[in-house]
């Protein structure tokens, strides 16, 4: 999140940047947070603990494009998403927006 950047816009400009896919937000999936997952910054020894925003999306241009942040982009099935690789984190996050659309969770 840059400042003076509302959390929808930085996860437009997030998705734009990583995937080439310009979206539209159009929802809230959920806020995660692990309260074991600290980071320690060695340069200025602070620590941070990590949450992370998911929202959905609807795309509205751009095309999938690989950036330095991924290393493949394209449009998969819902179907197909319990063969990919992923870490656990991500995949329950995924599940629960796919077995719940409309909760939000906060976790």
């Amino acid at each position: 999140m840059d400042l003076g950047e509302s959390l929808p816009d930085t996860g437009v400009r997030e998705t734009a940047e990583e995937t080439g896919i310009d979206v539209e937000i159009t929802g809230l999936v959920g806020i995660y947070t692990d309260p074991r997952h600290v980071i320690l910054y060695t340069s200025n020894n602070e620590a941070r603990q990590e949450f992370s925003v998911v929202f959905t999306a609807r795309p509205i241009g751009g095309a999938p494009t690989p950036s330095e942040e991924s290393t493949e982009v394209r449009w998969v099935l819902p179907t197909e998403i319990d063969a990919l690789p992923m870490d656990r984190s991500m995949r329950m996050r995924v599940d629960q927006y796919l077995t719940a659309p409309q909760n939000v969770h906060l976790g």
